[in-house]
């Protein structure tokens, strides 16, 4: 049920007191700041510990983490920003960006970010600094959006509110028994694409990537998309002659097949295979993605709303795919990129990961649910339209 809110004023309905009321309502969102800027991070440690082609369990351990960044105005109403708890990102937040938005005006989102921006410039133009960024601009989206009583996407102007989502994991940890079982059961909850990993061991077990995606391929069918990610495991070489062999398995994209900072091995690869090439998780700024675009390196880019400086520069991002006429399959974050999906016409589908949906059924009270292969925002909740447990943030706080 839509909620209204209902402003009483004195006086009969036809008189002079109506403005007068108004003008105090207009001058009070006038006089709009901000007032306060805190963070809170969560650490839940039911999730599963994980490894890609690039990840290994040397460096991975059992729990996921979650950075939250609350952005307080004088009229109380209170803007929630979402962020990598990376090492270094609260405290740029709070040492660095934070007395930034002290007085600001909400509403002057570009503004604040070009100053953000310009505060890092020396240490970070990209990496944590633009995560940071990021978790600030993510909360002052969700502020705009609940100041105007409009779900965030509906402030975007939406193309549709239908966005297709596809089930991601498929880890390299997982035995090739457990992986087939993983991926069958997005296929039974309804999934129509899904995704898992490849370049098991740095790219060093090459047969036995084949086989695994031979392995899933053979349990889910031929009417279910499978994409793969290599997570930059492979040599441009390497890569090529490995596409050659997951093309048998009707791949619907191979991602990050190299590493990030190779435009050129990417370009080289996109060009002599038949799958269509996804990258760009791993970059940070849109002239990085021009880069990408201009060199010809990508079928799909995959921005992260949390590491490309926020909403504000993830659409502009998603602006310049459109140019090229470039497909978009935003990495991970489904809670935010959900909204912005809405309101793109070039979305490929949006990455529903395992690991962060198991935190977010713990940290809200309430999430969309992807069905029969899509996913759709609360449209009757303004902002994000999430709501933190407090049961989850006093037990799992850090």
């Amino acid at each position: 049920m839509k909620k209204n809110n209902i402003l009483l004023l004195p006086g009969d309905g036809v008189g002079p007191e109506i403005m007068s009321e108004a003008i105090k309502i207009l001058d009070l969102f006038n006089s709009m700041k901000i007032i306060d800027v805190t963070t809170t991070e969560v650490f839940y440690p039911d999730v599963m510990a994980i490894e890609d082609g690039t990840l290994s369990s040397e460096h991975s351990s059992s729990g996921k983490s979650q950075l939250f960044v609350h952005i307080k105005t004088n009229l109380g109403i209170e803007g929630l920003g979402i962020g990598q708890a990376s090492p270094g990102v609260r405290e740029i937040i709070e040492t660095g960006l934070k007395m930034i938005l002290i007085n600001q005006d909400p509403l002057d989102i570009e503004y604040i970010w070009t100053q953000m921006y310009r505060r890092v410039r020396s240490y970070g133009r990209k990496g944590v600094a633009l995560c940071a960024i990021s978790a600030i601009d993510i909360g002052l989206w969700d502020l705009k959006a609940k100041i105007l009583q409009l779900p965030l996407y509906k402030l975007l102007g939406p193309y549709t509110d239908k966005i297709p989502v596809y089930g991601s994991g498929g880890w390299t940890n997982l035995s090739e028994s457990d992986l087939v079982e993983s991926m069958l059961r997005y296929v039974e909850m309804g999934f129509t694409r899904i995704k898992m990993k490849v370049g098991k061991d740095y790219g060093k077990s090459e047969r036995e990537d084949i086989s695994r995606v031979q392995s899933v391929r053979k349990a889910i069918g031929n009417d279910v998309a499978l994409y793969i990610d290599a997570n930059t495991a492979y040599y441009v070489k390497q890569a090529i002659y490995m596409a050659k062999e997951f093309e048998q398995m009707q791949v619907g994209w191979f991602e990050e097949p190299t590493i990030p900072d190779d435009i050129s091995g990417l370009a080289e690869i996109r060009s002599k295979i038949n799958i269509p090439v996804a990258t760009g998780e791993l970059e940070y700024t849109k002239f990085g993605f021009k880069q990408l675009l201009q060199n010809q390196a990508a079928d799909i880019i995959q921005p992260n709303v949390g590491r490309v400086g926020g909403i504000t520069e993830w659409l502009k991002i998603a602006n310049l795919a459109q140019a090229f006429n470039v497909q978009i399959a935003p990495h991970a974050c489904l809670l935010i990129h959900l909204h912005l999906a809405c309101s793109q016409p070039n979305i490929k589908a949006i990455e529903s990961v395992d690991t962060e949906h198991e935190l977010d059924k713990v940290l809200y009270i309430e999430i969309p649910q992807p069905e029969n292969g899509t996913i759709t925002p609360f449209p009757d909740k303004p902002g994000l339209g999430l709501e933190l447990n407090p049961y989850s943030l006093q037990k799992w706080s850090i």
